[in-house]
């Protein structure tokens, strides 16, 4: 499914990519098309001005002749410029009075301009088809028209020239298309790497929540058909069992709680939830709770909490969830007589709430793991009968959309030590 994907993304990004190409080489041929063709514009001008320049216009037997055999090209000497195909004298009527080169019917237009002409070459057997561009120049002595000028230039070398782009162009965009190919293949992998993961963790997540959720089940099924069998005079039997069903429906309803949670408070928390507390405050009550003195029962339970207050725009009850479920932590994995030290204070523009013990640590290699849900520690296994796997992936999920961050240090057998940091 990913590599399919993976295959579409890199698929329309090579497509887009290489449209762009293909209009924007077009349109790079079209302006060297018409620069080229400009270029051959001005040369056959010069040639055509250098012919006119050398036209007489005088008296000959009481009229205005015009004398054009000393003219080049037209005139009795042999034309030096093999590239002018043809070379036509038209009088002010339009009438052909002189030529050089070919003499095709073509209609005559009085006007100046250029023109792009496509004749077929019948010599031999084969018949070759000739491009040629053609100036019409009007021709004035003294601001009286003495005549029209028609001249011809093959377009051969601007064709050569255009093919040797068009050429270059066609092997740049298929090198392109290549690169772009390969980036896009690449680019599509770091794309899917993100949807991949959240893949990867709802796979975790059902595959955890299925085997938690079927772990209690089984446990209430099991302790009601235990029920059931017993006697109808033994009721210590039962009202264990009834005990039992309880205490284990209890667990799911936490359980269930906090999928829930965890499936509902998603990205920032909205305006209206957030109210300034002062945290000094809130932490206080904390300690003075009583699930918090219970938790810590057999420890020794300190605080560093700072003597002026520390006010901030939070939700209160998330953050009481995030630092209760810290402190139930640590007062969980640390032995009886160990030490748990809540501290507060402020650094660089942030709240910083800690959470130290002295308990049994975490390895390095769990380390990266222990903010995932459902994940549990090999080594806590014993003392975590009652965990899912939950707290540590609620507090991080409360400290992120309050737009901080929560991370832990810790080393085996030495403790722990849980640090929020919450902006100012």
């Amino acid at each position: 499914m990913f590599n399919r994907s993976r295959r579409n993304l890199a698929s329309w990004f090579t497509l887009s990519m290489g449209s762009i190409l293909l209009i924007f080489a077009g349109i790079l041929y079209y302006q060297e098309s018409i620069q080229q063709l400009e270029v051959l514009d001005l040369i056959l001008y010069k040639k055509a001005r250098v012919i006119t320049a050398s036209v007489r216009y005088k008296d000959y037997q009481g009229q205005k002749r015009v004398f054009l055999k000393h003219l080049p090209v037209l005139g009795n000497n042999p034309p030096a410029d093999s590239e002018i195909i043809y070379a036509r004298w038209y009088d002010t009527k339009g009438q052909l009075k002189h030529y050089f080169g070919e003499l095709t019917q073509q209609k005559f237009n009085q006007k100046f301009a250029y023109q792009t002409l496509k004749i077929t070459n019948n010599s031999g057997v084969s018949s070759q088809v000739i491009w040629l561009r053609e100036i019409t120049l009007p021709v004035k002595y003294k601001g009286e028209l003495i005549g029209y000028l028609q001249m011809a230039m093959p377009m051969n070398r601007v064709q050569e020239l255009l093919n040797r782009f068009l050429l270059l162009l066609i092997s740049t965009i298929l090198i392109a298309l290549g690169i772009t190919s390969l980036t896009g293949w690449f680019l599509s992998g770091i794309a899917m790497q993100p949807i991949h993961q959240s893949y990867q963790q709802l796979e975790r997540f059902t595959a955890h929540a299925s085997h938690e959720l079927r772990t209690p089940l089984a446990a209430i099924l099991s302790n009601a058909q235990v029920g059931l069998l017993a006697s109808m005079e033994d009721s210590a039997s039962k009202h264990m069992r009834l005990e039992k069903v309880a205490e284990v429906a209890k667990s799911m309803n936490t359980l269930i709680g906090n999928l829930l949670f965890l499936a509902r408070r998603t990205g920032r928390l909205t305006p209206e939830s957030l109210k300034n507390v002062d945290l000094n405050e809130l932490l206080a009550e904390l300690l003075n709770s009583q699930s918090v003195k219970t938790a810590a029962e057999h420890l020794n339970l300190q605080s560093d909490l700072p003597k002026s207050p520390i006010v901030m725009c939070v939700d209160a009850e998330l953050i009481s969830l995030a630092v209760i479920n810290l402190l139930g932590n640590a007062c969980k994995y640390t032995p009886a007589g160990g030490m748990v030290e809540l501290r507060l204070f402020t650094k660089y523009s942030q709240a910083i709430i800690e959470v130290e013990d002295n308990g049994i640590g975490i390895s390095a290699v769990d380390l990266p793991h222990i903010f995932e849900q459902f994940y549990r520690v090999e080594q806590h296994q014993k003392n975590s009968a009652n965990s899912f796997g939950l707290g540590l992936a609620i507090a991080q999920q409360i400290i992120e959309a309050h737009g901080g961050h929560l991370s832990v240090k810790s080393e085996l057998g030495k403790g722990s030590v849980f640090q929020i940091k919450l902006p100012l």
